[in-house]
């Protein structure tokens, strides 16, 4: 069984997000969803919302081909945690060449930890390069328009945060 961790922090799910997982699934037999519990990012949903989003999310796109996908919350290294999934390949997403000097990096780092899981990229649809998770809390919590970027629960969801 192919196993793959698409890590991230997901605050909140985006469009993008959605992207890569939909098109990760037919790279994996278990597509598992890691939400990363970083405090010093100080995120604006707590892990449990963030998890709920994204399990709702998924629940239609496993819906749609028939994999599975998990939603696994981590605090360890990005490695440990695919290791404790039983994962051979870590996923991520690029919007841009910025996003790929910092990935590089933790490449390097995580194959030295350890040589036997692969790093898999997969570059945002076009129309997706621009969406950060960042740039859609900015936009609502200053009254824009976020439902070109986000699912409709989503939107609401910032709404609720943002009054």
């Amino acid at each position: 069984m192919r196993i793959g961790l698409y890590p991230g922090t997901f605050d909140p799910v985006t469009l993008g997000h959605v992207d890569i997982i939909q098109r990760a699934m037919a790279l994996v037999d278990r597509l598992v969803i890691g939400v990363a519990i970083n405090r010093d990012k100080g995120p604006l949903f707590t892990l449990d919302e963030r998890v709920a989003m994204i399990e709702a999310e998924c629940a239609a796109i496993t819906a749609k081909t028939g994999g599975e996908i998990i939603v696994h919350p981590f605090e360890n290294l990005l490695i440990d945690c695919a290791r404790d999934v039983g994962a051979t390949l870590i996923l991520r997403g690029l919007r841009a060449v910025a996003d790929f000097e910092y990935e590089f990096q933790m490449v390097g780092m995580n194959r030295a930890l350890d040589s036997s899981i692969e790093t898999v990229f997969m570059m945002a649809d076009a129309r997706r390069q621009a969406i950060a998770s960042k740039l859609v809390k900015e936009i609502a919590r200053l009254g824009g328009d976020v439902s070109k970027f986000v699912t409709p629960p989503v939107v609401v969801a910032l709404k609720a945060k943002f009054g």
